[in-house]
């Protein structure tokens, strides 16, 4: 071997065992690292999509009883007797007799028209029955004294000294002044019928109120004119005031027809006044109305106090509770509470998210019932499930959440 060679085998590098171990090792470290951070960044991405939502624990609702509630409706109370007062014809106001709060008897005077010609044409009427009446008087007188002729006559007729023409004539003036008489009674019998329909019309000048009640509007002033069919445009009134009947206040509800299986008649409630939010009165359904409104698809229903009180209005808004009734029980057997807020309305159904496990389940529920802020539902939820409340609108089913810290 040259001197060249030795140097050559000096410059070799030796590649032993130990020498190949420790470059795996070094590259399962490389990999172990790149896993690492892919999945820290996988992490960090699902984390930075999540939704950031509020929750709040469904309740579980307390049992009810005979007497639970199950169902709440809003309507107004209504008078199911009250009328605008008018007059049967158009007249210039001379006096009001009302003003608003005044209670009224039935028949009692609570206005006046201006019945001056009336009055004028009410006296021609009357002067033209009594000349009628002094006619038939005369008639009458002048009938009694051509019968007299007539009877005279026919004496003579018959001892030949007049002729049957002169006896004839006798008899035909009898004739014509009976039915002169007949038919001036005819003229005293028209004569009375105007006078009485004159007086009818200076009746129908004084206004009067129709039944009991008290006066809650006074729509004219002394000097308006008054017509029942408004002949007059704008400067023309169509009543002299408004009266309601205060024993026939009751409640009219608008209750959606999903739920007005839960209505019958005579079914107890209980009402309160937005006015006396503390007050609970009692009540009951009189009548289901039979017929929907397609545009709000709901049902009417009458319900009325069990005892009227003075603090009960008319046009007050009220709300009522039906309470369950033995003959038709509602059955639910696991009633949540959850925040208004939480409920959302899609394709038609009422839904609610849950968050189980960092995502967000939308749930179908079915609404039983409200009470203030709060739902009662009866199927979709358990109680102890957090519901998300106030859902933003980028929230979808299955989709990514946090909670907000409080």
């Amino acid at each position: 071997m040259s001197i060249k060679q030795d140097s050559i085998e000096q410059l070799r590098i030796q590649r032993g065992p130990e020498t190949k171990g420790s470059s795996f090792s070094w590259l399962a470290a490389v990999v172990l690292l790149v896993a690492l951070l892919a999945g820290a960044a996988f992490w960090w991405h699902g984390r930075a999509d999540s939704v950031e939502v509020q929750t709040v624990a469904a309740r579980q609702m307390a049992g009810g009883g005979a007497d639970r509630t199950i169902l709440n409706a809003s309507g107004y109370v209504t008078a199911r007797r009250q009328a605008t007062v008018s007059a049967k014809v158009t007249g210039k106001v001379v006096e009001v007799l009302i003003e608003e709060g005044m209670k009224v008897k039935e028949g009692q005077v609570l206005a006046r028209l201006d019945d001056s010609n009336v009055k004028t044409s009410l006296d021609v009427a009357e002067a033209e029955l009594k000349s009628t009446r002094l006619t038939l008087e005369e008639t009458r007188a002048q009938l009694k004294q051509a019968d007299l002729e007539f009877t005279r006559d026919t004496a003579l007729a018959n001892a030949k000294l007049i002729s049957p023409a002169d006896l004839d004539k006798a008899e035909s003036d009898a004739m014509t002044l009976r039915a002169r008489v007949i038919r001036q009674q005819q003229d005293i019998a028209t004569a009375e019928s105007q006078a009485a329909l004159w007086k009818q019309q200076i009746e129908d000048m004084v206004i009067r109120a129709p039944f009991d009640g008290v006066v809650t509007t006074k729509n004219a002033q002394p000097g308006e004119m008054l017509s029942p069919i408004s002949a007059g445009g704008g400067f023309t009134r169509t009543g002299i005031g408004t009266i309601v009947d205060m024993n026939s206040l009751e409640i009219e509800l608008d209750v959606n027809e999903n739920y007005i299986n839960r209505v019958e008649a005579a079914q107890p409630a209980e009402a309160t006044l937005d006015a006396y939010p503390d007050w609970k009165i009692p009540c009951k359904v009189i009548a289901i109305i039979p017929t929907a409104d397609r545009q709000k698809s709901t049902v009417k229903v009458r319900v009325g106090f069990d005892k009227l009180d003075p603090r009960i209005l008319p046009d007050m808004s009220v709300k009522v509770a039906f309470r369950e009734t033995a003959a038709a029980p509602v059955a639910v057997t696991r009633a949540v509470l959850v925040p208004k807020s939480a409920l959302l309305s899609q394709d038609g159904h009422d839904v609610v998210f849950v968050t189980q496990d960092g995502r967000a389940e939308r749930r179908a529920v079915t609404v039983m019932d409200t009470q203030g802020d709060e739902a009662v539902l009866s199927a979709g939820v358990s109680a102890g499930e957090k519901i998300v409340v106030n859902p933003p609108a980028i929230l979808k089913d299955g989709a990514s959440v946090k909670e907000k810290k409080p």
